[in-house]
């Protein structure tokens, strides 16, 4: 499948609590390779697969959760494609400068009907991922901690969720690949969207507040993966959540945990390969359990009420 307009998701920049405590946290435990760090003290890091310079930022502040999700587009071109017909269907748009984020173009940002704060940009240093292009080995010796290959998607709360899959559907291209009914068989709790063959860049789900983050997802190879991730969290008293265990939706294997300012992460693996021709998948209500946590069949009360 030819993927064209927006490629993938390609930063969150998050708030921690403690900067010191939270590099520590990232480098050691999760295992990102920090890149950088800029004059207002952003800190920055890639998994080790991704050849961009950064895909994942973090900031002290006085609260935990999610400042900015940035997706990444094709070229110049499609970026400004993009702002025009966000602007056509009423949006509104800003443009941060080149440079203000490190190693990153011209940034187009605007507001989900949701609160969210979305970036779109088309340029960011390539840095590689240490294995070279001419007859690369498989992985790198020097990984620490966790290691995932890439930063893969967010999930976020908030109460019009339908203006938001409209607006990732008419303007940026995105699909519905699956989706939970509420009771009424009507409205949708939650949708997963994607703007290439993954099972998901973005999810949503319906909440009484607006702006909030449920987890943002890094991806690990395999399942083995995950259970070493277990592994690891437990060796270094990471608080988890719930896992290791698997999704009904997306079929996708994985661990919620948390980092030490109370933001959820998720290690995940697996999942299908979605294309055009595909139908979305519905769940209903009375099977949200099982579709959520394929083993389990139910939901656990922290997984549905600890929002940063």
């Amino acid at each position: 499948m030819a993927i064209t307009g927006v490629l993938r998701p390609g930063h969150a920049v998050l708030r921690v609590l403690d900067l010191d405590e939270s590099v520590h946290f990232y480098t050691e435990v999760l295992g990102l390779k920090e890149t950088g760090r800029d004059k207002s003290g952003r800190v920055y890091f890639k998994c080790w697969d991704e050849r961009d310079h950064n895909s994942f930022v973090i900031r002290k502040a006085d609260r935990a959760g999610m400042d900015c999700f940035g997706f990444k587009v094709q070229n110049a071109a499609v970026l400004n494609t993009l702002e025009g017909r966000l602007r056509e269907y009423g949006v509104v748009t800003e443009r941060v400068l080149a440079g203000e984020m490190l190693e990153t173009g011209e940034r187009v940002r605007f507001h989900l009907p949701t609160g969210h704060l979305i970036e779109l940009y088309a340029e960011k240093t390539s840095v590689g991922n240490g294995l070279g292009d001419m007859n690369p080995e498989a992985w790198l010796p020097d990984q620490k901690g966790i290691s995932p290959i890439r930063m893969d998607h967010a999930l976020i709360y908030g109460g019009d969720i339908d203006g938001n899959r409209k607006l990732f559907e008419e303007v940026l291209d995105f699909t519905l690949v699956e989706r939970v009914k509420l009771e009424d068989g009507v409205t949708d709790l939650a949708t997963w969207l994607t703007c290439s063959n993954k099972a998901h860049d973005i999810a949503m789900v319906r909440h009484s507040e607006d702006n909030k983050l449920h987890h943002v997802s890094f991806l690990l190879e395999t399942w083995e993966q995950v259970l070493r991730a277990a592994d690891i969290m437990s060796m270094n008293r990471v608080s988890i959540d719930i896992g290791p265990t698997r999704h009904g939706i997306t079929r996708g294997t994985t661990i919620y945990f948390f980092d030490p300012s109370g933001n959820r992460l998720e290690t995940f693996s697996g999942g299908y390969q979605w294309y055009p021709d595909h139908t979305p998948i519905t769940w209903t209500w009375d099977q949200v359990g099982r579709g959520i946590f394929y083993h389990d069949r139910k939901l656990n009360e922290a997984f549905l009420s600890v929002l940063t």
